[in-house]
């Protein structure tokens, strides 16, 4: 056995412990405005934004969501089959963070999940074999941080509360199960199609845009939804977002929270055929004028050859 001195290890340590912790695990951190490093963590920024996040962001801003996702955010994949994230997106050409300033975040009453962990993050975790989420911590530890070195120690839970992480925990836990039932799924459930995509996009992030959605003729016409729910949807972001993961479950997994209309199911079934069918007609159709113009043409070539004097390949002409 070969003795390895990871210390003179040639590939850069992760500032991620690999230790999972509990929720009562005591910590040494502070963070504040007279520390050396202040706003060192906001210039290196790869943030994952959850649908709260956005929600939370976009209201604080006072901005419309797709409005604030083009501005703030750009999308990535979470996994091979392309399932939508968003990231927040720094200053251009730069690692740093929009919303810094020398005074610090200029939307701290509305920072992401993420910034509010630091240093410590959450962990969800979940088996192909189980039906729920386990949930552990980890703790980030970067050269430049010197929060580590205050003397102020909390347990993680004691951290979560103080630093109002409970309330994002708590309203992205539906999203966090939406996701890793979709990874853990793997090639049970398939690849999503595109439109599978789009619409899991919409319903996570742009939240203005879902409410179209759920506005629209067909949609009313496909769930049996009250005047007051409507009106609660209508209203709040944060309800409208819960709905929006609810109704991905519905989709994707067949968990059946919202109501449909007698006989909507079976109709849409039928609507879908009746589009399947008019689609193959019209692949028909296309076929068919391609191989009429393409006897046209031959047709006419062989008229031209004809008048040319054209036999076996060879073309004369009198003049």
């Amino acid at each position: 056995m070969v003795d390895i001195d990871i210390k003179n290890s040639p590939i850069p340590a992760s500032p991620v412990q690999p230790i999972q912790y509990d929720g009562d695990t005591e910590i040494q951190f502070r963070c504040h405005k007279d520390i050396e490093c202040f706003n060192a963590c906001c210039k290196r920024i790869d943030l994952q934004l959850t649908p709260y996040d956005v929600v939370r962001l976009k209201n604080h801003l006072d901005m419309k969501s797709d409005e604030f996702l083009k501005q703030y955010t750009y999308p990535y994949e979470m996994d091979k089959d392309g399932v939508p994230g968003v990231k927040m997106a720094p200053i251009e050409d730069t690692t740093q963070c929009q919303f810094m300033t020398d005074e610090g975040c200029s939307v701290y009453e509305a920072r992401p999940a993420s910034c509010r962990y630091y240093p410590a993050g959450l962990m969800s975790l979940r088996r192909q074999d189980e039906n729920v989420d386990r949930q552990s911590y980890i703790i980030v530890q970067e050269d430049h941080c010197k929060g580590h070195f205050e003397e102020q120690t909390q347990t993680i839970d004691e951290y979560r509360k103080d630093q109002g992480v409970e309330e994002y925990d708590e309203n992205s836990r539906g999203w966090r199960q939406l996701v890793l039932k979709k990874m853990s799924s793997g090639p049970i459930l398939g690849k999503p199609t595109p439109e599978s995509l789009q619409l899991l996009f919409m319903a996570c992030y742009n939240h203005d845009k879902f409410r179209e959605f759920i506005n629209s003729p067909s949609f009313q016409k496909t769930f049996d939804l009250t005047d007051e729910i409507m009106t609660d949807l209508n209203s709040d972001d944060v309800i409208l977002m819960h709905f929006g993961i609810d109704f991905l479950k519905q989709v994707l997994f067949g968990e059946m929270s919202i109501p449909l209309h007698d006989g909507a199911a079976e109709a849409r079934v039928e609507e879908r055929k009746d589009k399947v069918a008019e689609r193959n007609k019209l692949k028909e159709e296309v076929a068919k004028a391609q191989k009429d113009a393409y006897e046209l043409d031959q047709e006419h070539d062989e008229e031209l050859g004809d008048n040319l004097g054209c036999t076996d390949g060879e073309c004369s002409s009198e003049g």
